[in-house]
């Protein structure tokens, strides 16, 4: 019988070049040809019509595996505060409207949170990660950031909902922090931690 082909090439699902540039970094150590979206311009545009960071991710993954015919991965994140039921949530990225930036969306958050106390404003960011098989197999990760909204931005560093996510047992925001730091502790690092746990099993499986 002839031996199955191993999977060498992983396709990140985004055109993000700062995410790409993040990611290629973190699987580096990887068995695997890590390429973006942009090595597959016919690639098709995927929205986001999903009600959960996994159905996003999962639609992602599985569009862009079945287009470009090689294992793919596409993760979704955000900002879930409890004081405000869990939003921004999914919306994180548009929650002042489409087309706003981070200051915006920032802007609203504070707004709508104006006299909750600090013990009362817990957030977390979760991201959720789908690595999805041109066969149909496919497996998810998960991360959770924990923390506190801080009653106004601080810190240079970081980028969307950063200068706001306090760390309570640093004191700082995540926009205080260190990358090299940033990378050990946040929801992505956690996440990316248990797909590559995970992942050798599921090419062997394959």
């Amino acid at each position: 019988m002839p031996k199955k082909k191993k999977e060498k090439v992983l396709v990140l699902a985004t055109r993000n070049p700062g995410k790409v540039k993040e990611l290629k970094a973190l699987l580096s150590d990887l068995d695997l040809e890590v390429k973006s979206l942009d090595d597959f311009p016919e690639s098709p545009k995927v929205e986001e019509t999903g009600k959960s960071f996994f159905e996003n991710a999962f639609q992602k993954a599985r569009e862009i595996a079945l287009a470009t015919g090689h294992l793919a991965m596409a993760d979704d994140s955000g900002l879930e505060v409890d004081a405000l039921g869990g939003a921004p949530g999914i919306y994180s990225a548009r929650y002042a409207g489409e087309g706003a930036g981070d200051e915006e969306n920032i802007r609203k958050l504070l707004k709508e949170l104006e006299g909750v106390p600090l013990e009362k404003r817990t957030a977390r960011f979760r991201c959720v990660i789908v690595v999805y098989h041109p066969s149909g197999h496919w497996f998810k990760a998960e991360g959770v950031w924990e923390g506190l909204i801080a009653p106004e931005p601080r810190g240079e560093g970081g980028f969307g909902y950063d200068p706001i996510f306090l760390i309570p047992e640093l004191g700082k925001t995540a926009a205080e922090i260190s990358l090299e730091l940033k990378n050990k502790l946040s929801h992505r690092a956690k996440a990316l931690a248990e797909m590559k746990y995970k992942l050798p099993s599921f090419l062997e499986a394959i």
